[in-house]
């Protein structure tokens, strides 16, 4: 992987956008990326590893969605600036473009308030046939899906061997072994082996639970043979719990006892089965021939009791007949008595009719008769059609008062409509001046809000101006302080390195005389005598101490151009704003400003209501059109109404004389015509009461008269006697079947009286039943109970030995099982390291890290001997830690100039800066190599080299140099301002309060 160009915009302290060109910074093979604390040289890393894997380095990864899409997004951007990252790389030998958009906040486009614009991203790739972009995915998950193929690797690996943090490695080398096992087990994705550990753990726990459950059931089988057989067995249940392996030998010995025991038993039953069978048929057969005896005996006794109620009963059976035989002649006579009782009814009916229509006649007409109250019912109907005729005229008379009370509210609401119109029209000419006025006012005001708006806009960015050129003044004068500090201080400096380097010369030759060998030539002179070199005087300035002078001196003249860029840079700024302001005071401009924001305020304000002028204007002189319109036509109908309202008044006289004397003495003539109906309504009913009292008098006499001569052919004296003999159909029927019961009773007793065997058995002594009974029911109670032992003999052996094959079923089944279970606890116990066979307690998982942690510890040694000039070499360890801790996992520095192996733990700081440096690069050689991934080509080095000494530095340096014998580049993390003279490439970061910019440096040269 080799990383081409970097573009970031509102990203992290980056306000705007940002360009980093990767080839330049790649050629060198080293550069430096270095910055202010807090400038935003990590930002730099986060937006690379944004771009691959959309998401930040875990360290800095806020929880959830909605935070880290926050998190992303910069302070000191603009509104209406996306957060933006676009990533230019290539690999797998393919030229790619990453863009990522995180989700974030804009303003709407319609309205007020923002809304949340989505996620996007975009991959792009190359097309050289075309040379062109060609766009290959916008998904998020396809582009991480094809990124994460080709890199081979996850975020948490590309974080650890592409952006090295070192920090985590020096915590690496001081660790203990669980928490490197967690480092390694995420970069080499050993998971699987720590699904073997967890799946053989399963399969124990699995094949554990089954053999227990085997051994449960087992047991539970063992418990329902002690269930079967009772009390009867002696010997307890085996003493052994599920999972023992001598359980299965115990139950099936103790339940070979259980059955043979139920076998005796079941014996023993059956004897005494075939005893009680005997004894309870004798007792059954004495107890038949008692009870026939004493059934006999009981039939007699029952008939002569029968006999005797059936003679008490006989006078009132002689009544039940007389009396049926008097009903029966009575029904002779029940249709002529229900004829006289239908006539009475209706009489009673008519008369009470009658009564209640004389009640409501005149008592003139009381005793009338019918024909005279016919003729007088006659007559009334005869005026009331003459009343009815005259109807028409009294409707047509309401009709024309109704139609009269209408005109009338006609006439108020025109008279109130004519009286308003009148009263709005008066004043329409102050109106219509005045909504005139508004208009004016309002595009007065809209002319002047212009002319305001053209002033206050110069006046704010004059303000502006004022007021950074009063702070600019004071950046000045600190400017130029500064600046001529620095300068001082490399006069000194340069003055420091030329009186050394002076010195040197004057005593350069004793610093040659300290290089001469006897025997060997003088690199000055030739000569291989050398009978009188120079001594070194007091003071002697050596070449080191030269060059450190001229390195301070050069330092210092590089602090003194950055003085000098920073205080022309403020210069120019000061001036600017100088010459923007005008001269003016920040007090007067802001008075200003506020004048003209008032002004323009109340001006805009009152523009604003140009438009609500207009159309009162219009509605008002719509208004008017209106009530003029109105006016007119209230006008047109007063007049109308005027000529109808004559008509409807003749018309309405003329009417009025019909109607009062068809009227009469009433309110109006329908109330007149419905008293005359009500008149012939009540004749009428009259009249028919009368005819109807008659008729039914007649009914009644003729009644009288049949009903006396049919009781008197019946054979009863009177009527009276005939009505009370008689019975209705049920209860004739029921004295029937009483006297059917009589007769049909005697037949029955005297047949039972009459038998032979009942009259024999009577005659002898009573049957002694209880006896019988009881010696019956002893016989058959000692059968039940040897039939019921028997059963339960018979059944508990059946039981016994059914459970007994299942007991042996489940031992044979419990034995592949138990095989299993061993061979896989076994296992299981070997990779967790639990068994004795693992002398060192070592995982399977911690087993292939430590594999990978030698493989780590050579390839991390071969740089490690050039950064310590061949002192030290790191090696892996596998023995057991102290305290019964697992082994597997140390790590250990082996020390040339003592010999001795030391714990990682014990380094001092630059030790462990140069060891973790020298592991994570054995580390990414290792993890690239076994993710089967891309090559990487850039690594990034993030801070740690302060604690290193010049020697170090330069030994490190070197290390990292011969990196691009591979073709990679090194991008160093810091702000150790000897590598600034170091690695002359460089990307430097600024900070400012408008956000970070990044600027190139190419051997001291702004790229």
């Amino acid at each position: 992987m080799r990383l081409h160009r970097l573009s970031i915009t509102a990203f992290g302290p980056f306000a705007d956008t940002q360009e980093v060109d990767f080839d330049t910074l790649c050629a060198g093979g080293i550069f430096l990326l270095h910055g202010a604390t807090g400038a935003g040289k990590t930002s730099v890393l986060d937006a690379v590893c944004y771009a691959l894997y959309d998401a930040v380095p875990g360290a800095r990864q806020l929880k959830g969605p909605a935070a880290k899409d926050a998190s992303l997004r910069s302070d000191h951007a603009a509104a209406g600036t996306y957060t933006e990252v676009r990533l230019e790389l290539t690999v797998g030998g393919r030229r790619l473009e990453l863009t990522r958009r995180p989700a974030q906040a804009r303003p709407k486009k319609r309205g007020t308030g923002v809304t949340t614009e989505k996620a996007q991203s975009l991959l792009r790739e190359y097309d050289t046939e075309h040379a062109g972009w060609r766009p290959l995915s916008r998904s998020h998950q396809e582009i991480g899906e094809e990124i994460g193929q080709l890199l081979g690797m996850s975020r948490e690996q590309f974080c650890q061997v592409v952006l090295l943090p070192q920090g985590d490695f020096a915590r690496f080398l001081r660790a203990d072994a669980e928490a490197r096992g967690k480092l390694l087990g995420r970069l080499f994705d050993t998971r699987r082996f720590a699904a073997v550990e967890e799946r053989l753990a399963e399969l124990r726990r699995g094949a554990e639970q089954q053999v227990r459950a085997g051994d449960e059931r087992l047991l539970g089988v063992a418990q329902r043979i002690a269930e079967a057989s009772g009390a009867g067995i002696e010997q307890p249940l085996p003493a052994q719990h599920p999972g023992d392996p001598g359980l299965a030998p115990a139950v099936l010995q103790w339940a070979a006892v259980a059955r043979s025991t139920a076998y005796e038993r079941a014996d023993i039953a059956e004897s005494a089965l075939a005893n009680a069978e005997s004894k309870q048929a004798a007792a059954r057969r004495v107890l038949d021939t008692t009870r026939e005896l004493a059934r006999l005996q009981q039939r007699f006794a029952e008939g002569r009791r029968r006999a005797e109620a059936l003679e008490a009963r006989r006078p009132q059976h002689e009544e039940t007949r007389a009396r049926l035989e008097r009903a029966r002649k009575a029904d002779r006579v029940a249709p002529a008595l229900a004829l006289r009782e239908d006539a009475e009814r209706a009489h009673r009916t008519a008369t009470a009719v009658l009564d209640r229509a004389r009640a409501r006649l005149p008592a003139e007409l009381v005793d009338s008769g019918a024909d005279h109250l016919s003729t007088l019912e006659r007559k009334m109907l005869e005026e009331l059609g003459r009343v009815d005729a005259a109807r028409g005229a009294e409707r047509r008379s309401a009709e024309i008062s109704r139609e009269r009370a209408e005109l009338d509210r006609q006439a108020r609401a025109d008279d109130e409509l004519l009286a308003d119109a009148e009263g709005w029209l008066a004043g329409w000419d102050a109106t219509r001046r005045g909504h005139q006025e508004r208009v004016e006012t309002a595009q007065e005001a809209a002319t002047r809000a212009e002319q305001l708006a053209g002033q206050l806009e110069p006046a704010r960015g004059q303000l502006d101006a004022a007021r950074a050129r009063d702070a600019l003044e004071t950046r000045t004068a600190a400017s130029r302080t500064l600046l001529n500090s620095a300068r001082e201080r490399a006069n000194d400096a340069k003055e420091t390195w030329l009186d050394l380097r002076e010195r040197r010369l004057r005593g350069i030759a004793a610093e040659l005389a300290a290089g001469l060998t006897p025997g060997e030539p003088c690199a000055v002179c030739g000569s291989a005598d050398h009978p009188a070199p120079a001594r070194a005087g007091a003071g002697q300035v050596d070449q080191a101490a030269e060059d450190a002078a001229f390195a301070a001196s050069r330092s210092a003249e590089e602090a003194v151009a950055v003085a000098e860029r920073e205080h022309a840079s403020v210069r120019e700024e000061y001036a600017a704003a100088r010459s923007a302001s005008g001269g003016s005071a920040v007090a007067e401009l802001v008075a200003l400003t506020d004048r003209l924001g008032r002004e323009h305020a109340e001006a805009h304000r009152l523009a604003a209501g140009t438009h609500a002028a207009r159309e009162a204007l219009a509605r008002a002189e719509r208004e008017r059109e209106d009530r003029l319109t109105a006016q007119q036509s209230a006008q047109n109908r007063v007049a109308a109404r005027t000529s109808r309202r004559e008509a409807l008044d003749r018309e309405q006289t003329a009417l009025e004389s019909d109607l009062v004397r068809a009227r009469g003495d009433a309110g109006s003539v329908a109330a007149h015509a419905g008293l005359l109906a009500d008149r012939a309504r009540l004749l009428a009913e009259a009249a028919d009461a009368v005819r109807d009292f008659d008729t039914t008098a007649q009914r009644l006499k003729d009644g009288d008269d049949r009903l006396a001569d049919a009781a008197f052919r019946a054979g009863f004296d009177t009527p009276r006697e005939a009505a009370a003999a008689m019975l209705s159909d049920v209860e004739q029927r029921g004295l029937t079947h009483r006297m059917d019961d009589w007769q049909a009773e005697a037949a029955t007793v005297a047949d039972r009286l009459a038998e032979s065997d009942a009259r024999d058995a009577a005659e002898q002594p009573p049957a002694p039943l209880d006896a019988a009974l009881r010696s019956s029911e002893s016989a058959e109670s000692a059968l039940r109970t040897a039939s019921s032992a028997l059963d339960e003999a018979r059944g508990r052996s059946t039981q016994l030995a059914a459970l007994s094959r299942r007991a042996e079923e489940e031992v044979r089944r419990l034995g592949p099982l138990r095989t299993e279970y061993e061979r896989v606890a076994r296992l299981a116990a070997l990779t967790a390291g639990t068994s004795t066979d693992n002398d060192r307690k070592m995982r399977l998982e911690s087993y292939v890290l430590a594999a990978r942690l030698e493989q780590v510890a050579s390839a991390a040694t071969a740089r490690l001997l050039r950064m310590s000039s061949g002192r030290y070499t790191l090696v892996h360890s596998d023995a057991r830690g102290g305290g019964g801790k697992r082994s597997g996992l140390g790590l250990h520095v082996i020390d040339s100039w003592t010999g001795s192996a030391r714990d990682t733990a014990t380094l001092s700081g630059g030790e462990t800066f140069f060891v973790s440096l020298a592991l994570a690069l054995g580390l990414a050689d290792v993890v690239t190599d076994e993710a089967g991934g891309a090559r990487l080509d850039t690594l990034f080095i993030d801070e740690g080299f302060g604690s290193l000494d010049d020697q170090t530095l330069d030994e490190v340096l070197d290390v990292l140099d011969s990196l691009r014998e591979r073709d990679r580049s090194v991008g160093i993390v810091s702000h150790v301002a000897d590598l600034r003279r170091r690695i002359p490439t460089q990307l430097e970061v600024t900070k400012s309060r408008r956000g970070s910019t990044v600027s190139l440096r190419t051997g001291g040269t702004d790229g």
